[in-house]
């Protein structure tokens, strides 16, 4: 439903997690009942949750704490880890700035050059643990590194950017070319953000195994402040969703996996993003608050860091308990910040589905939250 902005101007109503509600259904279940185990290729996991690449959230310590609690831990490869043989003073002094300091200080410490001998140490590292490895690159550094990774024995491989696109066009510099890249590579590909079905459309077709959703959209962004652009999630899954329909119609029944990425903060959120047609779901904030997040309470994403336009802040998300706490339980508080696999149990037995492909099929309704 479009709506007059102006005489001018008309826009598209869309909705955001906290706009929509699942339904129960005629049926209920046991939660022990329920599946929610996610595959994506050859990879099998016992929870539909990868861990964002953001240095708040993921060290080569908690992506193999991650990988062993049934989820995907997935490393920022330019982040702290890579450029600094030890970053715990870094991140120990991250979380001690002042407000006023905060991000001026960040760019001075990610002004430190990437060294691909610590992406493959860090790969490594995960790797020696048994556990599914996956690294991730921006769309502007993959061509420089991406040899490096696969060379270190990287599973999977995630493109992560504010938004990419297939066809990004620049006067100055030959841009990645996603179809190319992706088709050459031995190994799957989740590459993001997109907040369209076109855009995400595209992107299904390089070969793309994963699409992240999302933009702008998490705790730690300012990117609708700084650019003023904005997709609310539950529109933007839900239409990312139509894209992998149609293109499983086009390619003769391929299927891309849709992961959410942004705007994920309760297990609520997490309910509701597989609900309106999300696989997976890429936590960041709902991470960040486990007390043994390298974050220490803070939480950042490399946009809050850029050189030249920063587009997030270091936000303070505070502690609730363990990583494995904030997973699986017991939560000890009741505003859905732990226990979310438990959560996204209950609420599909609640409203009567099996397992997470049902669970997509569920009745939603439009019913904007208020605190009066």
């Amino acid at each position: 439903m479009e709506i007059e902005i102006g005489r001018a101007k008309r826009g598209r109503r869309v909705y955001a997690f906290d706009d929509i509600a699942v339904v129960p259904s005629r049926r209920t279940r046991d939660p022990q009942d329920v599946s929610v185990n996610w595959s994506i290729d050859a990879y099998q996991f016992d929870i539909p949750v990868l861990a964002a690449p953001m240095d708040s959230v993921v060290s080569p310590k908690t992506a193999i704490m991650i990988g062993q609690l049934g989820g995907l831990g997935v490393l920022d490869l330019e982040g702290l880890w890579t450029r600094y043989e030890d970053p715990e003073p870094l991140l120990a002094e991250i979380r001690s700035l002042p407000d006023d300091r905060a991000t001026e200080r960040m760019q001075q410490i990610y002004a430190e050059p990437v060294k691909p001998e610590l992406v493959a140490a860090r790969l490594a590292e995960i790797r020696a643990s048994g556990v599914t490895v996956a690294g991730s690159l921006s769309p502007q550094r993959t061509q420089e590194l991406y040899e490096t990774v696969v060379a270190a024995g990287v599973d999977l491989f995630v493109i992560r950017g504010t938004t990419v696109s297939a066809e990004h066009v620049s006067k100055n510099v030959e841009p990645l070319n996603l179809k190319k890249f992706i088709y050459e590579l031995d190994v799957p590909v989740i590459v993001g953000g997109a907040a369209t079905y076109t855009a995400a459309l595209h992107l299904m077709r390089t070969g793309a195994a994963g699409v992240l959703v999302g933009f702008g959209g998490g705790a730690a962004s300012t990117t609708r402040a700084t650019l003023g652009i904005h997709a609310p999630m539950a529109t933007a899954v839900a239409d990312v969703a139509g894209a992998r329909r149609d293109y499983m119609d086009e390619s003769g029944g391929r299927y891309v996996h849709v992961i959410a990425d942004g705007g994920l903060g309760t297990s609520g959120d997490i309910v509701k993003a597989i609900s309106v047609g999300a696989d997976a779901v890429m936590l960041g904030t709902a991470l960040a608050r486990a007390t043994d997040a390298p974050g220490g309470g803070y939480h950042w994403g490399p946009e809050a860091h850029h050189s030249q336009l920063p587009r997030g802040n270091r936000v303070h998300v505070g502690t609730v308990a363990p990583l494995e706490q904030i997973l699986y339980g017991p939560s000890p508080v009741a505003d859905g910040t732990a226990n979310l696999i438990g959560a996204l149990r209950r609420s599909m037995a609640t409203t009567g589905y099996s397992d997470l492909k049902e669970f997509q099929r569920i009745e939603v309704v439009v019913a904007p939250y208020r605190v009066d």
